[in-house]
């Protein structure tokens, strides 16, 4: 027998038993993140219509390799929820949405259900330190971080407002990075993935200081 979403409220902190997903390869929502994203297929303009709705929540999830499997590709089992705080609508019908990251959630089952986009049932238990105010962001090496994202940006031709990085906290800039970075799929889950602030750290700065060596190579190999 199919099982069919319930409808649930996210009230008092409480996160939705069932909630839509959008598989999206290389975007990356954190907690405290905040993503744009431009809707313009039908599915997910009714997802979008539907959320809001109900309870204004989306997961972001990354697809997996999909082969030839382009409409219904198998997702990784974690992914993000995110809850829609900014919404408006251009003239030929396209959305322009924000999804503020609050939990990350694990997939427990993917739902039959008549609606175009997919629906999960999610299980947040994993995850409730989400949201709060996580203290291994003190260990965080922030010399190692500015010195691994200046030598990334220069790698990839990039600018950024230096005064505005060194006041922001360490913690948002982690997470600004990983978002923002176009890292690959695989890349992007492990930094979803990583259990705190220090290890999702760790992890960006070995990725831009990877990816700084590999464009040099590259560089000196064309030359």
């Amino acid at each position: 027998m199919s099982k069919q979403p319930q409808e649930s409220r996210n009230t008092n902190g409480h996160m939705p038993e069932t909630m839509p997903i959008f598989p999206l390869g290389g975007a990356l929502l954190l907690p405290g993140g905040q993503l744009p994203l431009n809707i313009f297929e039908p599915r997910y303009l009714r997802m979008v219509d539907d959320a809001l709705a109900r309870h204004r929540m989306i997961g972001m999830i990354q697809p997996r390799e999909t082969g030839s499997n382009t409409e219904k590709p198998p997702l990784y089992g974690i992914g993000c929820a995110g809850r829609l705080t900014s919404f408006s609508e251009s003239d030929d019908g396209r959305y322009m949405i924000t999804l503020t990251g609050l939990r990350r959630f694990r997939v427990l089952e993917e739902l039959s259900v008549d609606t175009p986009y997919r629906q999960i049932t999610a299980d947040w238990s994993d995850f409730a330190g989400d949201g709060t105010p996580d203290p291994t962001a003190e260990m965080i090496d922030r010399e190692r971080l500015l010195a691994a994202m200046e030598m990334y940006l220069d790698a990839e031709g990039l600018k950024t407002d230096w005064d505005a990085v060194e006041e922001a906290p360490s913690e948002a800039l982690v997470v600004s990075l990983a978002m923002g970075c176009p890292f690959a799929g695989n890349e992007k889950q492990a930094l979803l993935e990583a259990g705190d602030m220090a290890t999702r750290a760790e992890c960006l700065i070995a990725l831009m200081e990877m990816s700084s060596v590999d464009d040099t190579k590259t560089d000196t190999m064309i030359q």
